[in-house]
């Protein structure tokens, strides 16, 4: 049987994929951190092209040096834990763009009778 669906919200966060917070790379350290909070899963992913609020236009290519591309890093969270890696982000001073959406997530199980 499928477990009831919970209501929460998914959390994204975007950064350069060079951008270093105490020596490590950002989204490896928040994901990390995350993981320490106790979060049960997130992702990152980079970006193939995209323009942020300057209006300048990243475009991914095989010869460019890595480094200027947008990460972003994804977790689909309770409310609670919603607020609680937002609170870590404040607390360390990091200038993050994000997006917090209401989402409803469970986990569909494939021997349930419809």
């Amino acid at each position: 049987m499928s477990a009831r669906p919970t209501q929460g919200a998914y959390l994204r966060f975007f950064m350069h994929e060079n951008r270093r917070h105490h020596g490590v790379l950002l989204y490896d350290w928040l994901l990390r951190e995350a993981k320490k909070l106790g979060i049960a899963g997130g992702t990152a992913f980079r970006s193939i092209a995209g323009y942020g609020r300057h209006g300048v236009m990243h475009e991914a290519h095989f010869l460019e040096l890595a480094g200027s591309e947008t990460v972003r890093v994804d977790f689909v969270v309770t409310n609670e834990d919603a607020d609680r890696l937002m609170r870590l982000v404040r607390d360390e001073r990091l200038q993050l763009f994000y997006a917090k959406l209401p989402v409803e997530f469970g986990v569909l199980d494939g021997d349930a009778p419809d």
